[in-house]
């Protein structure tokens, strides 16, 4: 049992490590495709709704950001809990102690200034008012996302931790329990 415990702890860590990098990764390569899109956009396509391509390319990067994010903090409270992970209580106790010092894993004013951005091409396409109102509804909706989700975020250690520690006192599944597997 005691080394089974070990070899899921290592995997765990293993997960959350390549979750990190390839949230990074993701958010970078996202950034990359939208800022072309936006220049193609500009230089050849005068249709102001075209904006919505980049426009999605936004919201899938942020959406691929934020469930590696979420999947990450999980696997680390459980770790915390189940494993009684020094590090991982450390890190939330720091984050508790001195709040606002991290960066932003979601990259979100990033993802804010992008929308604001993505608007260039439909102005050098000349909008009409007709067309200014659902466009720039879909980029409001996006921003209220990113900050919807920033928000979520934030509240997500100390919830997973309860519901996690919630589990540990039902009495934690067996590896081949039915319950596990579920």
């Amino acid at each position: 049992m005691r080394d089974q415990l070990m070899s899921e702890f290592a995997a765990l860590r293993a997960t959350i490590r390549e979750r990190g990098t390839t949230r990074v990764t993701v958010f970078w390569l996202g950034i990359a495709v939208w800022a072309a899109l936006v220049v193609v956009l500009v230089a050849a396509v005068p249709i102001p709704a075209a904006v919505l391509v980049p426009l999605v390319v936004l919201l899938a990067t942020f959406e691929a950001v934020y469930g590696l994010h979420v999947g990450v903090e999980r696997v680390g409270r459980y770790l915390q809990i189940f494993h009684q992970d020094a590090w991982e209580a450390t890190a939330m106790a720091y984050g508790q102690r001195y709040p606002g010092g991290g960066l932003d894993p979601l990259y979100s004013a990033v993802f804010a200034l992008a929308a604001v951005v993505n608007l260039i091409p439909m102005l050098a396409s000349g909008p009409t008012p007709g067309e200014w109102i659902p466009l720039g509804l879909a980029h409001v909706l996006f921003v209220l996302r990113v900050y919807w989700g920033r928000r979520r975020a934030a509240g997500q250690r100390a919830e997973d931790l309860e519901r996690f520690r919630a589990l540990a006192a039902a009495g934690r599944p067996s590896p081949s329990s039915p319950e596990r597997d579920a």
